[in-house]
């Protein structure tokens, strides 16, 4: 048996076995229930004999003592006793802002009539009829039942965000250690690439070709330096940010669409920030590259930086679809992607990079369907 038919089954074990252990319970509470409600029945069946007792010993001026007492010590059960006329002749028990209205003693009634069937007492005069309700002990025991379904509910999405959150620590484990086993594999046939350049050289080919192929190798060294780096701490540096956001940005325009429009502005031509210059190249190009999906190879995509009295501000437009406001904080979800093909981690990993390798804050600070979107990266100056 494979190890995921084997857990598939542990599952399904613990689940019945948990929903058999909740029947169990639930079924015990319910025989609970209906043995205390037939004790209560018992004990005003002998309240209302001593009811009994007490008017026809009174018509004989008897010993009405012991009946006294049995209809004294009941200090828990609500009760009215009427006449055969709907009459009520006397009652006990009730909350006191009941008592003392006539019209919610009246209401009561109707509700006790409901709750229980009614303990009839033969009598000369007439026959005499006890309502009664339910006592505290059993009105919460009612309701055990429902607090121990929240209860154990409650351990079961414990138990589930427990079991998940474990789940998803295992697969980042599993993603970091292929991002490092990629970036590993790529460094063998770097190194011969860059072999090839010193060849070529040697060659005396073309600079303009050297220099572009040199520029494509340093890129897949890059892209190769950034998957070595996921799921450890980078290294920051006290960087110009203007000047690492405009390599990123250069180095997308010269190699994308003649018509995309490309603009760069900025306020300031340096603010110094801890940085790591690979991870925050690949949020610019991500941001960047997201733009240009969104506007399909042909529009305005622009980058401003804001240099702010306490803040430096990242802006990336475009001129694209647009995104829904109802999905303004699912596109930074991992997996979420409104494209036919990719894997919806592009953002997720902006993210990462942005809020907790450089202590910032990205969103999306607006967006208009059909208009184009607006994101957002925020740090705090030095």
């Amino acid at each position: 048996m494979s190890i995921l038919k084997r857990s598939l089954y542990t599952r399904w074990f613990l689940l019945i076995f948990s929903l058999g252990i909740l029947i169990l319970i639930l079924w015990n509470t319910y025989l609970l229930f209906q043995t205390f409600k037939h004790e209560e029945r018992v004990k005003m069946e002998i309240w209302a004999e001593a009811n009994q007792k007490i008017s026809d010993l009174s018509d004989l001026d008897g010993d009405i003592e012991l009946p006294s007492n049995i209809v004294i010590k009941n200090t828990t059960i609500p009760v009215i006793l009427i006449t055969k006329t709907d009459s009520i002749r006397s009652f006990s028990n009730l909350p006191k802002e009941v008592a003392e209205d006539t019209v919610l003693i009246r209401k009561m009634l109707l509700d006790l009539k409901k709750q229980n069937a009614p303990i009839e007492i033969v009598h000369p005069s007439g026959n005499q009829y006890v309502y009664y309700g339910n006592s505290s002990l059993i009105t919460k025991l009612k309701y055990y039942p429902l607090a121990l379904v929240a209860i154990l509910v409650l351990f079961g999405l414990l138990v589930y965000s427990y079991f998940r959150a474990s789940k998803m620590s295992s697969e980042n484990k599993l993603w970091a250690g292929m991002a490092k086993e990629t970036a590993h594999q790529i460094g063998t046939p770097l190194s011969s690439l860059m072999g090839w350049i010193e060849i070529m050289k040697l060659e005396e080919i073309d600079e303009n070709i050297v220099e572009e192929v040199q520029k494509d190798v340093d890129r897949l060294q890059t892209i190769a330096d950034r998957f070595s780096k996921i799921g450890s701490e980078p290294n920051l540096e006290l960087l110009n940010i203007v000047e690492e956001t405009k390599k990123s940005f250069d180095y997308l325009q010269s190699r994308s669409s003649k018509q995309i429009n490309f603009k760069f502005e900025t306020n300031t031509d340096i603010v110094n920030l801890m940085l790591n210059p690979t991870l925050h190249s690949w949020t610019i190009e991500n941001l960047v590259k997201n733009a240009i999906d969104a506007i399909k190879g042909k529009g305005n995509v622009e980058v401003e930086i804001r240099n702010n009295e306490n803040t430096l501000q990242i802006l990336v437009s475009d001129t694209g679809k647009g995104i829904p406001k109802n999905q303004f904080r699912k596109v930074f979800e991992p997996g979420f992607s409104t494209k036919k093909r990719g894997w919806g981690l592009g953002l997720s990993l902006t993210q990462r990079i942005v809020q907790k390798y450089h202590k910032g804050s990205i969103k999306v600070l607006k967006s208009e369907i059909g208009k184009g979107t607006t994101f957002s990266i925020q740090y705090k100056k030095v």
